[in-house]
């Protein structure tokens, strides 16, 4: 169990939740794992299916408290609000951010902001490791593009703009993503982003782990009582998670690259793993999709230091941590929504 921004996160999936006295208390079998008085928290959020007493969950809804449960993996399954906070409030006023231009442009300059500064981090960390085996001169011109871009992008003043900046940033990005590659480059090469279907090996991983993180955010979205489909950045359009995907841009590089760089850097998946359909999509087998869900459950729970908190956490609770920020921006509890960056 993690408190976070006067939330707590029970991560076990087979502990149950109860209550003792004013005390939210955590049991995983037989056993007391924890305990925290509730008037300190503001949600609860489990990543499990043993549940929750009846006493307890009355209990939050009389002081207010919110309930979320997602499964294991972090996908949302429901979420309890009492009479006292409801999420009616937060939601207006991500409602009304969202079609204040000035305001919209803000949170979507920061997410930017986050996503060019990590993907010139990824790049000057490859410099820094391999700079015998990659052509550190074309990786060190698109990091100093990267560099030039976020002053740009923080002087943008229309969303057009700013998605302009932000399209001419990932170019830059990608156009020497194939020097991130230094295992298996026969069957491993990256040429050019494409997707819807995916045409290689690379860009079949990417797109599956895009899908992954956006549902991470959907989820983390959803426990804190934000709407995932109205954003800032990204248009609105039926079935389509917009908040969840401005928020995503910050650890696509730094989480979702770095994560398909691994496996293939380390060999964890090969070329034996994908298959090619008549019209050249390109798709995983279940074995490697199993691999790859397997792998991308154990990073999750690698511990690091969160650079706004400055408090260690788990890789998989960034997207409820940059939640709970956003939702306390909109609430007027924050000057400004900190992006992550990573250090």
């Amino acid at each position: 169990m993690k408190k976070l921004l006067n939330t707590l996160y029970v991560t076990s999936e087979d502990s149950y939740l109860s209550l003792d006295g004013e005390n939210v208390v955590v049991i995983n079998g037989q056993k007391e794992i924890g305990r925290l008085p509730l008037h300190n928290l503001e949600g609860i959020v489990s990543f499990g299916y043993r549940g929750t007493s009846p006493a307890l969950m009355g209990k939050c809804a009389d002081e207010g408290i919110s309930l979320a449960y997602l499964n294991p993996q972090g996908r949302f399954l429901a979420r309890i609000n009492g009479p006292i906070k409801g999420n009616v409030i937060l939601r207006h006023q991500q409602f009304q951010a969202s079609i204040n231009s000035e305001k919209s442009l803000n949170i979507a300059k920061n997410c930017l902001i986050g996503k060019i500064y990590n993907a010139r981090w990824v790049l000057e960390r490859c410099i820094r490791d391999h700079r015998m085996q990659i052509d550190a001169e074309e990786v060190g011109k698109a990091s100093a593009f990267l560099k030039n871009s976020i002053p740009l992008i923080q002087d943008t003043k229309t969303i057009d703009e700013l998605r302009g900046r932000e399209g001419e940033a990932a170019s830059v990005y990608f156009s020497v993503f194939d020097e991130l590659i230094l295992q298996q480059k026969k069957n491993f090469y990256f040429h050019n982003r494409n997707r819807r279907p995916p045409m290689d090996n690379v860009n079949a991983m990417l797109s599956f782990a895009y899908t992954l993180l956006a549902n991470s955010y959907t989820a983390a979205l959803e426990t804190v009582g934000l709407d995932p489909y109205i954003g800032f950045l990204h248009t609105e359009r039926p079935g389509r998670a917009s908040l969840a995907l401005d928020m995503m841009e910050e650890l696509r590089s730094i989480f979702a690259d770095r994560f398909v760089l691994t496996l293939i850097n380390k060999k964890i998946v090969t070329s034996k793993g994908f298959s090619k359909k008549e019209n050249g999509a390109v798709l995983m087998t279940d074995d490697t999709r199993k691999t790859f869900i397997a792998e991308w459950q154990k990073k999750k729970k690698e511990i690091i230091v969160h650079p706004f908190l400055n408090d260690k956490v788990e890789w998989g609770m960034v997207p409820h941590v940059q939640s709970l920020l956003l939702a306390r921006y909109l609430r007027g509890d924050l000057d400004e929504y900190p992006p992550f960056m990573w250090k």
